[in-house]
């Protein structure tokens, strides 16, 4: 079936210029720096985000969920482009409320054809899933089948991040100030995983260079489809990236990996520094 319109949100960390040219509409969540509100990626670019989340006396920055009524208006916008179905992907309803707003937003619709996919994580997570739906509506596949196999390969995809400090899990609410506390006494370097939606810590190392061992280790565990290398302003993520392509089994071309900088959108609970990756395993 020709004509499907492919959309996700902000949290994919997508560039939306890139986005766009691949024929992916990106609808933007809300991020909040004390009474200063923004549309992630559209009147707050990823490079500005940064620059005032590492600000000196800058407020911690909150995000909000996309409203029904701005996912209602981006596919009502494709169809009156010529569109003849959508799919959505988006952030897991576990860690935002914006899948929430898209689900309402097709309930509002009821005479089109939209297929709501929870990706189960974020962040790149989120983007190889949808550019796996352009590619299958370039193939004539229906949209049915696309959201059917975004969903069966959402339970495939891990992603993995060393973080270089705890404190923005605990400003999030992520860990307990005590538990902070102690790990940057310690220098602890945390290994988060989001897997099937939900986050949790699969290892601390007291080292950064170890931690970085150990991310690797998990991230070329099994067999690698597709990959993407995410960071938050670190400086030697392309040494990173060398080493994962260098160690990952079966082999990737360099040409599909890309280097994405997180943003607006996941990066206040992530904080600068931290590196790691998106991963579609093999099924």
């Amino acid at each position: 079936m020709s004509g499907i319109a492919i959309f996700t949100d902000s949290a994919s960390d997508m560039d939306p210029v890139q986005a766009a040219a691949e024929g992916i509409t990106i609808v933007p969540l809300l991020v909040n720096f004390g009474n200063e509100s923004f549309k992630a990626g559209v009147d707050l670019s990823t490079a500005e985000f940064w620059e005032r989340m590492v600000a000196h006396d800058a407020p911690f920055p909150t995000t909000a969920a996309s409203s029904p009524g701005d996912f209602k208006t981006a596919y009502e916008a494709a169809f009156a482009d010529g569109a003849d179905a959508v799919v959505s992907v988006h952030v897991a309803g576990s860690l935002s409320g914006t899948i929430k707003s898209a689900q309402i937003a097709r309930d509002m619709l009821p005479d089109r054809e939209i297929h709501i996919v929870d990706s189960q994580g974020a962040s790149m997570a989120e983007g190889i899933l949808a550019r796996m739906a352009r590619e299958m509506a370039t193939e004539d596949r229906a949209p049915g089948e696309i959201a059917e196999t975004l969903e069966t390969r959402a339970t495939d995809m891990r992603t993995y991040l060393t973080l270089e400090t705890l404190a923005y899990l605990k400003k999030g609410g992520r860990i307990g100030g005590a538990e902070a506390a102690i790990g940057t006494l310690l220098s602890v370097k945390p290994i988060i995983r989001v897997k099937d939606g939900v986050v949790d810590t699969v290892d601390k190392v007291r080292t950064r260079s170890k931690a970085r061992e150990r991310l690797i280790e998990l991230i070329c565990e099994r067999p690698i489809d597709r990959l993407a290398i995410l960071h938050t302003m670190s400086p030697d993520v392309e040494a990173f990236r060398d080493e994962v392509l260098k160690r990952a089994p079966g082999g990737l071309d360099p040409a599909d990996v890309t280097i994405n900088l997180v943003g607006a959108s996941v990066g206040p609970h992530l904080g600068p520094g931290g590196v790691g990756a998106a991963v579609l395993y093999r099924a």
